[in-house]
């Protein structure tokens, strides 16, 4: 049987990470895996997240499986973290959530869903989207397109680009949008922008799928949900994948969640309903403990405090190095513009750089980027800034 089986090529993120670690120089540089790190380029445990295991293995008194849909205390404070307390779609129990193995997992079984009762919907990507967005969808069986997202001239949001792409979106088309810290750009919309966005989705009678992995990484928690706010002012349905990875550091632990928002609570369930059988189908059950953890903090009021403070830490060392980042290139004399990426939001931003230049950088100085020269900035530290920034300036 395997006789004859080709080796894969590797993932274009994931690969770079195994020529990383093979590379024997000390002074090697990671900015292309999406893993914040601190200022000694370690990927910490949250103290909050610590706690919360303490008080977790005194209580746990079961290792049985979980519902289909996860804890139902996880899936209430996803939707409000999402949502906010007291919203309207709460309330009304418009939105029904399943608990589901990371902010991918929760992707995959929304294609799943849409191929299965949607197939002849198609879901539009922006231009550039994360590299493994195409990848899930198409295995699960969903048409992608593609819509305009980046100006390549000014490394900013072609907005009017944007609502020309989507005003072409035939009506029943699914549109994946980023609800903050776009990836790989860094390149939000405003909230007014948003607002126009949700106004043509209306009109055109298409779903937006919003992929919410990073929020309180941009300006703030809830800061950070004024763009989903805004799409529900104009649209009554829609998918949220949302993910504690980045947030909450639980890249081993898997968790995330689909959430649906319906007309109404019956129609919520019926969806669901549908939701439940792909994962039925797939992995049956998610994984618990990173649920528990999230729920653990969120229904704690100290430890949700505290968890605000480590978030706004998280994001402040991301802020503070694309401020370095800008003016060390400046100071080194490099003409280049760099500027933009002050602007943007999250751990990503796109440098500019070719590929050729990414290559030189992995090849002659031991700095990994992704091929479309997307960086990772919580990558930078303030040791290894000089190095990098010399290394870049000598490529250009």
């Amino acid at each position: 049987m395997f006789e004859n089986v080709q080796t894969a090529p590797a993932d274009p993120i994931l690969g770079l990470t195994e020529l990383f670690k093979a590379d024997p120089n000390p002074d090697k540089i990671n900015l292309s895996v999406g893993v914040y790190q601190d200022a000694q380029g370690k990927t910490p445990v949250l103290e909050t997240v610590k706690e919360a295991e303490k008080r977790i293995l005194e209580q746990e008194n079961s290792k049985g499986y979980l519902p289909m849909t996860g804890e139902p205390v996880y899936c209430a404070r996803v939707q409000e973290l999402l949502f906010g307390e007291g919203h309207e779609i709460i309330g009304s129990k418009r939105a029904a959530t399943a608990q589901c193995p990371g902010g991918t997992g929760a992707l995959r079984v929304a294609g799943d869903y849409l191929a299965n009762q949607h197939p002849g919907a198609s879901l539009w990507l922006s231009n550039p989207t994360w590299a493994n967005h195409n990848t899930i969808f198409q295995a699960a069986g969903v048409n992608c397109k593609q819509y305009a997202y980046r100006d390549p001239a000014s490394n900013g949001l072609d907005f009017d680009a944007m609502c020309e792409s989507i005003k072409t979106i035939p009506r029943g088309d699914v549109i994946l949008l980023h609800g903050c810290c776009h990836n790989p750009t860094g390149i939000d919309p405003t909230p007014e922008q948003w607002s126009q966005i949700g106004d043509l989705l209306a009109e055109q009678g298409v779903v937006p799928l919003v992929d919410f992995a990073y929020q309180g990484l941009g300006v703030g928690i809830e800061e950070d949900r004024a763009g989903l706010l805004e799409l529900t002012k104009k649209v009554k349905q829609m998918f949220v994948c949302s993910s504690f990875s980045k947030n909450f550091g639980l890249y081993r632990e898997r968790t995330g969640a689909l959430t649906i928002v319906a007309d109404n609570a019956e129609q919520a369930g019926v969806v669901m309903s549908q939701v439940k059988l792909r994962i039925r189908y797939n992995y049956s059950n998610p994984p618990s403990h990173g649920g528990q953890i999230v729920a653990t903090v969120l229904s704690d009021k100290s430890l949700r405090t505290k968890w605000l403070e480590e978030v706004a830490e998280i994001r402040n060392r991301i802020n503070d190095m694309r401020h370095l980042f800008v003016n060390t290139l400046k100071d080194k004399g490099v003409t280049q513009d760099f500027s933009s990426i002050i602007e943007q939001r999250g751990m990503f931003s796109f440098s500019g750089l070719t590929k050729e230049q990414v290559d030189r950088l992995r090849e002659e100085f031991s700095i990994y980027i992704v091929g479309s020269g997307r960086i990772n900035v919580a990558g930078m530290t303030p040791d290894n800034m000089d190095r990098l920034c010399e290394a870049i300036k000598a490529v250009l």
